[in-house]
């Protein structure tokens, strides 16, 4: 749903007056507050899609550069039989 007002259409909504109508000062105090909170909101907004399309980038990034599985199990294999030399390979190469 797109957003059908701004603060501009808010502040330049003019409603009519009747005999027994609203106090115009008031409703007036009334839609400066909103106006406040909603180009607020819509800041916000803004901020947090472009804060989301700057983690989706970066989750894409991390995604293409993560190493497959199998590179990464025969690093930790390597590694391991590295320290398994380096700590049991005396014994095991006399034996």
């Amino acid at each position: 749903m797109a957003n059908q007002l701004n603060g501009k259409d808010i502040l330049e909504k003019n409603f009519k007056t009747s005999m027994r109508g609203y106090n115009q000062e008031e409703v007036d105090e009334f839609l400066d507050t909103i106006i406040q909170d909603y180009e607020y909101f819509q800041q916000e907004v803004n901020r947090l899609r472009t804060e989301n399309d700057r983690l989706k980038k970066n989750s894409e990034t991390r995604l293409r550069s993560t190493p497959s599985n199998h590179q990464v199990n025969y690093d930790i294999l390597k590694r391991l039989s590295n320290l398994e030399k380096a700590v049991f390979g005396r014994k095991f190469e006399e034996e």
